[in-house]
């Protein structure tokens, strides 16, 4: 007896699309495509154009399945991987490039981590809110970081495996990040003063 497609396991959905079996290519995509798509519309607010995104990606699965690893990462992982990829493409062809001189001052002015801890976290609603603004003005990249770490609970290796980074790299980076914001935040504030 057949497991149903829901029971497969990563590498029996790899196997079977490998086969050219159907069940594979239902089993995969039904089980991540939600997942793959909120990864994409985070960075493509279009709805029409993460759908595309989430199909493409699905499509590069299917052709490129026998280059997956279950020993390296998940199949969700690697989707994503593949995902990460596809819509820093698309976007890339959609927006320029550009720098902020503002990010070089981000390394002129040490912030403690309890600082940043304190400035950041706080419930309040309209804090929140200005946060999610921020980010939105973050280039694509950085606000896939911060999504999959803070709200997708990822932990830095699977994020390093997504996007081609070492860990501590991104560990760096998150700081970093999480500095601009914190910069950024605080000027706002000012500036509404």
């Amino acid at each position: 007896m057949r497991p149903q497609t829901s029971e497969l396991t990563d590498r029996q959905i790899a196997e079977a699309i490998c086969r050219g079996r159907r069940e594979g290519e239902d089993a995969m995509v039904g089980r991540y495509a939600r997942l793959v798509f909120a990864i994409i519309v985070r960075l493509v607010p279009n709805e029409m154009d993460a759908q595309e995104l989430t199909q493409d990606t699905f499509l590069r699965a299917f052709r490129h399945i026998g280059s997956y690893d279950a020993d390296k990462a998940s199949l969700s992982t690697w989707l994503c991987r593949i995902a990460y990829r596809l819509t820093l493409d698309f976007l890339k062809r959609r927006q320029p490039v550009v720098v902020s001189m503002e990010d070089s001052e981000v390394w002129q002015t040490d912030i403690s981590n309890a600082l940043l801890e304190a400035g950041l976290s706080t419930g309040r609603e309209e804090r929140i809110r200005q946060l999610e603004k921020l980010m939105d003005e973050l280039p694509a990249d950085e606000r896939m970081l911060l999504n999959l770490y803070y709200f997708d609970n990822c932990p830095l290796a699977e994020i390093g495996y997504i996007m081609d980074v070492n860990a501590g790299a991104l560990a760096n980076r998150l700081h970093r990040i999480r500095k601009k914001l914190y910069r950024k935040l605080i000027e706002n504030e000012r500036n509404e003063l």
